[in-house]
Protein backbone atom coordinates (compact mmCIF):
# COMPACT_ATOMS: atom_id res chain seq x y z
CA UNK A 1 0.00 0.00 0.00
CA UNK A 2 1.34 3.29 -1.15
CA UNK A 3 -0.74 5.38 0.93
CA UNK A 4 0.88 6.81 3.85
CA UNK A 5 -1.82 7.80 6.10
CA UNK A 6 0.65 10.19 8.48
CA UNK A 7 0.86 12.17 5.37
CA UNK A 8 -2.73 12.82 5.27
CA UNK A 9 -3.19 13.41 8.75
CA UNK A 10 -0.37 16.36 8.23
CA UNK A 11 -2.35 17.87 5.20
CA UNK A 12 -5.88 17.63 6.57
CA UNK A 13 -4.84 18.42 10.22
CA UNK A 14 -5.88 15.32 11.77
CA UNK A 15 -5.08 14.25 15.68
CA UNK A 16 -5.83 10.57 15.47
CA UNK A 17 -6.93 7.73 13.69
CA UNK A 18 -8.27 4.63 15.31
CA UNK A 19 -8.78 1.55 13.38
CA UNK A 20 -11.09 -0.77 14.89
CA UNK A 21 -11.68 -5.10 14.15
CA UNK A 22 -13.89 -7.21 15.86
CA UNK A 23 -12.56 -10.79 15.16
CA UNK A 24 -15.88 -12.26 16.67
CA UNK A 25 -18.14 -10.25 14.52
CA UNK A 26 -15.88 -9.08 11.56
CA UNK A 27 -16.61 -5.07 12.35
CA UNK A 28 -14.41 -3.07 10.54
CA UNK A 29 -14.51 0.52 11.74
CA UNK A 30 -12.69 3.88 11.49
CA UNK A 31 -12.91 6.54 14.22
CA UNK A 32 -11.18 9.75 12.46
CA UNK A 33 -10.53 12.85 14.71
CA UNK A 34 -9.84 15.96 13.48
CA UNK A 35 -9.61 18.88 15.78
CA UNK A 36 -10.72 18.86 19.93
CA UNK A 37 -9.32 22.29 20.61
CA UNK A 38 -12.72 23.70 21.29
CA UNK A 39 -13.55 20.64 23.43
CA UNK A 40 -14.57 16.81 23.54
CA UNK A 41 -15.35 15.40 19.81
CA UNK A 42 -18.53 15.20 17.80
CA UNK A 43 -19.63 13.12 15.04
CA UNK A 44 -21.91 10.73 12.96
CA UNK A 45 -21.51 6.95 12.59
CA UNK A 46 -22.75 5.89 9.24
CA UNK A 47 -22.38 2.24 7.88
CA UNK A 48 -21.56 2.21 3.87
CA UNK A 49 -20.03 -0.59 1.99
CA UNK A 50 -17.32 1.16 0.44
CA UNK A 51 -14.89 -0.21 -2.15
CA UNK A 52 -11.91 -0.15 -0.60
CA UNK A 53 -9.95 0.68 2.89
CA UNK A 54 -8.96 4.01 1.29
CA UNK A 55 -12.20 5.04 0.03
CA UNK A 56 -13.70 4.69 3.70
CA UNK A 57 -10.62 6.29 5.81
CA UNK A 58 -10.76 9.33 3.34
CA UNK A 59 -14.46 9.57 3.75
CA UNK A 60 -13.95 9.34 7.41
CA UNK A 61 -11.21 12.31 7.35
CA UNK A 62 -13.45 14.09 5.26
CA UNK A 63 -16.42 14.01 7.17
CA UNK A 64 -14.24 14.82 10.43
CA UNK A 65 -12.88 17.91 9.33
CA UNK A 66 -16.18 19.23 8.33
CA UNK A 67 -17.77 18.03 11.68
CA UNK A 68 -14.84 20.53 13.44
CA UNK A 69 -15.86 23.31 10.75
CA UNK A 70 -19.41 23.03 11.80
CA UNK A 71 -18.87 22.57 15.66
CA UNK A 72 -17.24 25.74 15.58
CA UNK A 73 -18.75 27.90 13.48
CA UNK A 74 -22.62 26.81 15.22
CA UNK A 75 -20.48 28.30 18.77
CA UNK A 76 -21.10 25.11 20.14
CA UNK A 77 -17.85 24.28 22.14
CA UNK A 78 -16.77 20.99 20.85
CA UNK A 79 -14.33 19.17 18.47
CA UNK A 80 -14.96 18.15 15.00
CA UNK A 81 -14.58 13.64 14.58
CA UNK A 82 -16.40 10.91 12.18
CA UNK A 83 -16.99 6.87 12.46
CA UNK A 84 -17.66 4.95 9.55
CA UNK A 85 -18.22 0.98 9.59
CA UNK A 86 -16.92 -0.53 6.42
CA UNK A 87 -19.82 -3.11 5.66
CA UNK A 88 -23.01 -4.28 3.98
CA UNK A 89 -26.08 -2.20 5.97
CA UNK A 90 -28.44 -4.58 4.23
CA UNK A 91 -26.50 -7.65 5.17
CA UNK A 92 -24.02 -7.26 8.14
CA UNK A 93 -25.75 -5.47 11.26
CA UNK A 94 -26.77 -7.48 13.99
CA UNK A 95 -27.22 -6.94 17.81
CA UNK A 96 -23.42 -8.41 18.47
CA UNK A 97 -21.77 -6.41 15.23
CA UNK A 98 -23.50 -2.76 17.04
CA UNK A 99 -22.18 -3.75 20.48
CA UNK A 100 -18.89 -4.09 18.85
CA UNK A 101 -18.73 -0.93 17.93
CA UNK A 102 -19.91 0.32 21.01
CA UNK A 103 -17.71 -1.34 22.65
CA UNK A 104 -14.65 0.37 20.63
CA UNK A 105 -16.51 3.85 21.56
CA UNK A 106 -16.33 3.22 24.93
CA UNK A 107 -12.72 2.64 24.99
CA UNK A 108 -11.90 6.31 24.02
CA UNK A 109 -13.27 7.03 27.71
CA UNK A 110 -15.88 10.08 25.96
CA UNK A 111 -13.36 11.64 23.98
CA UNK A 112 -15.72 11.05 20.89
CA UNK A 113 -19.46 10.99 21.22
CA UNK A 114 -21.44 9.92 18.02
CA UNK A 115 -24.57 8.79 17.04
CA UNK A 116 -26.44 6.90 13.99
CA UNK A 117 -26.00 8.76 10.52
CA UNK A 118 -26.43 7.05 7.42
CA UNK A 119 -27.82 3.97 7.19
CA UNK A 120 -27.82 3.57 10.29
CA UNK A 121 -31.12 3.77 12.43
CA UNK A 122 -32.37 5.41 16.46
CA UNK A 123 -33.25 2.09 17.43
CA UNK A 124 -29.37 0.47 15.90
CA UNK A 125 -27.86 3.47 18.41
CA UNK A 126 -29.55 2.11 21.39
CA UNK A 127 -28.04 -1.30 20.50
CA UNK A 128 -25.08 0.63 20.66
CA UNK A 129 -25.55 1.81 23.93
CA UNK A 130 -25.48 -0.96 25.42
CA UNK A 131 -21.94 -1.23 25.34
CA UNK A 132 -21.29 2.16 25.68
CA UNK A 133 -22.28 5.72 27.35
CA UNK A 134 -20.99 8.16 24.31
CA UNK A 135 -24.34 7.35 21.91
CA UNK A 136 -26.12 10.81 21.50
CA UNK A 137 -29.06 11.24 18.79
CA UNK A 138 -31.77 8.64 20.97
CA UNK A 139 -34.94 8.26 20.84
CA UNK A 140 -37.64 10.31 23.00
CA UNK A 141 -38.64 6.98 24.96
CA UNK A 142 -35.46 6.99 25.78
CA UNK A 143 -34.64 10.29 27.24
CA UNK A 144 -33.16 11.75 23.97
CA UNK A 145 -33.98 14.08 21.58
CA UNK A 146 -35.77 12.25 18.71
CA UNK A 147 -34.46 12.29 14.80
CA UNK A 148 -31.81 15.39 14.16
CA UNK A 149 -33.31 15.70 10.98
CA UNK A 150 -36.30 17.48 11.61
CA UNK A 151 -34.30 20.25 13.49
CA UNK A 152 -31.54 20.04 10.69
CA UNK A 153 -34.62 20.61 8.11
CA UNK A 154 -36.14 23.69 10.31
CA UNK A 155 -32.37 25.21 10.14
CA UNK A 156 -32.38 24.79 6.51
CA UNK A 157 -35.86 26.67 6.25
CA UNK A 158 -34.22 29.72 7.93
CA UNK A 159 -31.24 29.22 6.11
CA UNK A 160 -33.26 30.11 3.17
CA UNK A 161 -35.12 33.02 4.71
CA UNK A 162 -31.35 34.62 5.35
CA UNK A 163 -30.29 33.44 1.62
CA UNK A 164 -33.14 35.33 0.72
CA UNK A 165 -32.77 37.97 2.06
CA UNK A 166 -29.22 39.00 1.09
CA UNK A 167 -29.66 37.66 -2.60
CA UNK A 168 -33.36 39.74 -3.25
CA UNK A 169 -33.73 42.09 -0.64
CA UNK A 170 -36.64 40.35 1.08
CA UNK A 171 -36.73 37.10 3.15
CA UNK A 172 -40.26 36.16 2.13
CA UNK A 173 -40.28 32.84 0.01
CA UNK A 174 -43.50 32.66 -1.22
CA UNK A 175 -43.93 32.24 -5.13
CA UNK A 176 -40.26 30.98 -5.32
CA UNK A 177 -39.45 27.64 -6.94
CA UNK A 178 -37.39 25.17 -5.26
CA UNK A 179 -35.94 21.58 -6.71
CA UNK A 180 -35.14 19.34 -3.64
CA UNK A 181 -32.78 16.07 -4.18
CA UNK A 182 -33.75 13.83 -1.57
CA UNK A 183 -36.52 13.02 0.67
CA UNK A 184 -34.85 11.32 3.54
CA UNK A 185 -34.55 12.41 7.16
CA UNK A 186 -33.79 15.90 6.19
CA UNK A 187 -35.37 16.26 3.27
CA UNK A 188 -39.13 15.16 3.89
CA UNK A 189 -39.48 17.41 6.79
CA UNK A 190 -38.59 19.95 4.95
CA UNK A 191 -41.08 19.99 2.30
CA UNK A 192 -43.64 20.84 5.21
CA UNK A 193 -41.67 24.49 5.90
CA UNK A 194 -41.58 24.89 1.86
CA UNK A 195 -45.01 24.11 1.67
CA UNK A 196 -46.06 26.48 4.49
CA UNK A 197 -43.83 29.24 3.33
CA UNK A 198 -45.76 28.86 -0.23
CA UNK A 199 -42.90 27.98 -2.47
CA UNK A 200 -43.16 25.84 -5.60
CA UNK A 201 -41.38 22.83 -5.23
CA UNK A 202 -40.07 20.29 -7.62
CA UNK A 203 -38.97 17.43 -5.30
CA UNK A 204 -36.92 14.03 -6.58
CA UNK A 205 -35.62 11.19 -4.48
CA UNK A 206 -33.24 7.36 -5.39
CA UNK A 207 -36.97 5.62 -3.64
CA UNK A 208 -39.57 5.63 -6.56
CA UNK A 209 -42.15 4.87 -3.80
CA UNK A 210 -40.80 7.54 -1.28
CA UNK A 211 -41.38 10.17 -4.29
CA UNK A 212 -44.63 8.57 -4.70
CA UNK A 213 -45.62 8.87 -1.34
CA UNK A 214 -44.72 12.22 -0.85
CA UNK A 215 -46.17 13.34 -3.79
CA UNK A 216 -49.65 12.46 -2.85
CA UNK A 217 -48.93 13.95 0.39
CA UNK A 218 -47.78 17.32 -0.71
CA UNK A 219 -48.83 17.46 -4.03
CA UNK A 220 -45.66 18.36 -5.21
CA UNK A 221 -44.27 18.39 -8.43
CA UNK A 222 -41.67 15.52 -9.02
CA UNK A 223 -38.76 14.80 -11.30
CA UNK A 224 -36.21 11.89 -12.43
CA UNK A 225 -33.41 11.86 -9.92
CA UNK A 226 -30.81 12.10 -12.94
CA UNK A 227 -33.10 15.22 -14.36
CA UNK A 228 -33.04 17.24 -11.18
CA UNK A 229 -29.83 19.32 -11.74
CA UNK A 230 -31.78 20.85 -15.35
CA UNK A 231 -35.09 22.24 -13.46
CA UNK A 232 -35.48 25.69 -13.84
CA UNK A 233 -35.89 27.07 -10.75
CA UNK A 234 -34.30 29.87 -8.11
CA UNK A 235 -33.21 27.68 -5.45
CA UNK A 236 -31.78 23.75 -6.10
CA UNK A 237 -31.58 22.24 -2.45
CA UNK A 238 -29.30 19.27 -2.32
CA UNK A 239 -30.10 16.94 0.60
CA UNK A 240 -28.99 13.47 -0.55
CA UNK A 241 -25.28 12.38 -1.22
CA UNK A 242 -22.65 14.65 -1.18
CA UNK A 243 -19.86 15.86 -3.97
CA UNK A 244 -22.90 16.28 -6.18
CA UNK A 245 -22.17 19.85 -7.59
CA UNK A 246 -18.97 18.94 -9.75
CA UNK A 247 -17.60 19.50 -13.64
CA UNK A 248 -20.57 17.24 -14.79
CA UNK A 249 -23.52 18.74 -13.17
CA UNK A 250 -22.37 22.15 -12.57
CA UNK A 251 -22.90 23.89 -16.18
CA UNK A 252 -26.48 21.90 -15.81
CA UNK A 253 -27.69 24.02 -13.08
CA UNK A 254 -30.76 26.79 -13.19
CA UNK A 255 -30.84 28.35 -10.17
CA UNK A 256 -29.50 31.54 -8.44
CA UNK A 257 -29.15 29.49 -5.02
CA UNK A 258 -27.81 26.01 -3.84
CA UNK A 259 -29.11 25.88 -0.37
CA UNK A 260 -29.61 22.36 1.29
CA UNK A 261 -28.63 19.44 3.66
CA UNK A 262 -26.08 17.39 2.19
CA UNK A 263 -22.88 17.02 3.67
CA UNK A 264 -19.66 17.67 1.34
CA UNK A 265 -21.96 19.42 -1.74
CA UNK A 266 -18.90 20.59 -3.82
CA UNK A 267 -16.73 17.97 -5.31
CA UNK A 268 -14.03 20.48 -5.11
CA UNK A 269 -14.56 23.31 -2.28
CA UNK A 270 -12.08 25.82 -4.55
CA UNK A 271 -12.37 24.87 -8.02
CA UNK A 272 -16.55 24.03 -8.05
CA UNK A 273 -16.66 27.09 -5.70
CA UNK A 274 -15.56 29.32 -8.16
CA UNK A 275 -17.60 27.68 -11.03
CA UNK A 276 -20.32 28.51 -9.55
CA UNK A 277 -19.37 32.08 -8.26
CA UNK A 278 -18.65 32.19 -12.20
CA UNK A 279 -22.06 31.38 -13.48
CA UNK A 280 -23.52 33.89 -10.60
CA UNK A 281 -24.76 31.38 -8.45
CA UNK A 282 -24.43 32.49 -4.43
CA UNK A 283 -23.49 28.96 -2.34
CA UNK A 284 -24.77 28.46 1.24
CA UNK A 285 -22.12 26.39 3.00
CA UNK A 286 -23.32 23.50 4.04
CA UNK A 287 -21.80 23.09 7.48
CA UNK A 288 -23.30 25.91 8.16
CA UNK A 289 -26.99 26.05 7.09
CA UNK A 290 -27.19 22.62 8.30
CA UNK A 291 -26.13 22.34 11.34
CA UNK A 292 -29.34 21.75 13.19
CA UNK A 293 -28.61 18.12 13.57
CA UNK A 294 -25.40 18.66 15.41
CA UNK A 295 -26.76 21.64 18.01
CA UNK A 296 -29.92 19.02 18.87
CA UNK A 297 -27.42 16.22 19.70
CA UNK A 298 -24.85 18.37 21.44
CA UNK A 299 -27.79 20.13 22.95
CA UNK A 300 -29.26 16.46 24.07
CA UNK A 301 -25.83 15.88 26.30
CA UNK A 302 -27.34 18.84 28.53
CA UNK A 303 -30.92 17.18 28.33
CA UNK A 304 -33.25 17.48 25.55
CA UNK A 305 -35.15 21.54 25.19
CA UNK A 306 -36.95 22.56 22.43
CA UNK A 307 -37.20 26.42 23.29
CA UNK A 308 -32.96 26.07 23.77
CA UNK A 309 -32.59 23.85 20.48
CA UNK A 310 -35.01 26.51 18.44
CA UNK A 311 -33.24 29.54 19.78
CA UNK A 312 -29.99 28.15 18.62
CA UNK A 313 -31.22 27.17 15.37
CA UNK A 314 -32.33 30.38 15.07
CA UNK A 315 -28.62 31.24 14.73
CA UNK A 316 -27.97 29.81 11.66
CA UNK A 317 -29.85 33.25 10.28
CA UNK A 318 -27.81 35.74 10.90
CA UNK A 319 -24.40 33.59 10.85
CA UNK A 320 -25.08 32.95 7.04
CA UNK A 321 -25.70 36.99 6.60
CA UNK A 322 -22.37 37.52 8.43
CA UNK A 323 -20.65 35.09 6.34
CA UNK A 324 -22.35 36.15 2.92
CA UNK A 325 -20.91 40.09 3.70
CA UNK A 326 -17.56 38.50 4.65
CA UNK A 327 -17.20 36.58 1.45
CA UNK A 328 -18.58 40.14 -0.66
CA UNK A 329 -16.45 42.33 1.56
CA UNK A 330 -13.27 40.41 1.20
CA UNK A 331 -13.99 39.59 -2.55
CA UNK A 332 -13.15 35.42 -1.39
CA UNK A 333 -15.92 32.42 -2.10
CA UNK A 334 -19.06 31.81 0.66
CA UNK A 335 -17.48 28.31 1.44
CA UNK A 336 -13.80 30.58 2.53
CA UNK A 337 -15.34 32.94 4.57
CA UNK A 338 -17.43 30.18 6.31
CA UNK A 339 -13.68 28.25 6.78
CA UNK A 340 -12.20 31.26 7.82
CA UNK A 341 -15.04 32.19 10.69
CA UNK A 342 -15.00 28.70 12.08
CA UNK A 343 -11.18 28.58 12.14
CA UNK A 344 -10.64 32.17 13.59
CA UNK A 345 -13.23 30.98 16.64
CA UNK A 346 -10.45 27.57 16.95
CA UNK A 347 -8.04 29.64 17.40
CA UNK A 348 -9.15 32.47 19.78
CA UNK A 349 -10.64 29.57 21.92
CA UNK A 350 -7.17 28.11 21.55
CA UNK A 351 -5.30 30.91 22.69
CA UNK A 352 -7.63 31.28 26.08
CA UNK A 353 -6.67 27.74 26.39
CA UNK A 354 -3.50 27.82 26.30
CA UNK A 355 -3.70 30.95 28.70
CA UNK A 356 -4.82 28.42 31.45
CA UNK A 357 -2.16 25.58 31.35
CA UNK A 358 -0.30 25.40 34.37
CA UNK A 359 3.08 26.14 34.47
Amino acid sequence: MDMDIFELMKKGGHEQIIFNYDKETGMRAIIAIHDSTLGQTFGGVRMVNYASMEEALRDAMRLSRAMTYKCAAAEEDKGGAKAVIWGDPERDKNEAFLRAFGRFVEMLKGRFMTGPDLNLTMKEGSIMARECQYIVGRSREEGGSGSSGITTAYGIYVGLTACAKFLWGDENLKGKKIAVQGLGAVGEPLLGHLIEAGMEVVATDANEKTLQRLQKQYGVKTTQPHLVYEVECDIFSPCAVGGILNDQTIPKLKCQLIAGCANNQLEDEERHGKMLQDRGILYAPDFIINAGGVIQVIDEVKGYNPDRLRLKADLIYNRLLQIFEMARREKILPMEAAIRYAESRIREIHKIKRLHVPK
